[in-house]
Parts: C-alpha cells; sequence; structure tokens
C-alpha cells in the first residue's frame, strides 16, 4: 500500500532534501577547494545551487509529492518550486544570521533549528503552492 499521507510525503521529502543536499555539496566543495579561493568562495553557490534545485524538482516532483495533487508542465510550477527553495536558503541564512550574529553563539548551534525550520516551512509551500 502507498502512503500518500502527510507523514509520508515529509520523509520522502527528507531523503530527497538529503539527495539534493549532496548533489549541492558535489558542485559547491570542488569548485571551493580547488577553483576558487576562500574570498570568492561565495561564487561556488549559485551553480551549486543551480544543480541541486534541478535534481531536487524532479525528485520532489516525481517521488515526494508524487500522488499529490497535479503536474503543470509549464514553466509557472518550475518558477515557484525554485522560488521556495531560495526561500529556504534565506530563512537558513537568517535563522544562522540571528544566532550567530546577534546572539553570538558559535556557527554549528543554529544549524539544526535553520534546517529543520527551512524543511518544514518548505515542504509546507511546496505541499500547498506549488504541487497541490
Amino acid at each position: 500500500m502507498r502512503d500518500s499521507g502527510m507523514l509520508g510525503q515529509l520523509v520522502r521529502f527528507g531523503i530527497a532534501g538529503g539527495i539534493s543536499t549532496l548533489i549541492y555539496l558535489a558542485v559547491y566543495l570542488p569548485l571551493i577547494f580547488w577553483v576558487l579561493d576562500r574570498v570568492h568562495a561565495v561564487y561556488a553557490v549559485p551553480p551549486a545551487f543551480a544543480v541541486a534545485v534541478t535534481a531536487g524538482y524532479f525528485l520532489h516532483s516525481r517521488w515526494s509529492f508524487k500522488d499529490q495533487g497535479s503536474r503543470d508542465p509549464g514553466p509557472a510550477q518550475k518558477v515557484k518550486f525554485v522560488a521556495i527553495q531560495a526561500s529556504g536558503v534565506a530563512l537558513n541564512a537568517l535563522v544562522t544570521w540571528v544566532g550567530t550574529a546577534l546572539l553570538g553563539f558559535p556557527g554549528w548551534v543554529p544549524v539544526l533549528p535553520a534546517v529543520g525550520l527551512a524543511t518544514i516551512i518548505t515542504f509546507l509551500l511546496n505541499r500547498y503552492l506549488v504541487f497541490n
């Protein structure tokens, strides 16, 4: 029996997100270690994000939300997906900045709340706005 409920979607979303993160790192890390110097490491973010979000779209549309709503063959669904993923990155950065710059925590402290919050919010936005 296939689980098309929200819990099943959330589990698949988490696994697909983990795969997307590994894809991101597979692009980002070689660029920062062998191509760019430390002060230009931020230039590795756009190509890594582009590759990861492309893979993420296919993973989420065909697996995470496979039984959810309809598939729009046009660009609108893809644009919404990219915008939501970008908002997740921005939220992650905001939580990290608040935790480190404002509250003075070490850099590793805000990782769990940042990733957790971004995952829950992007899941809900994807479920109700992209794959509805």
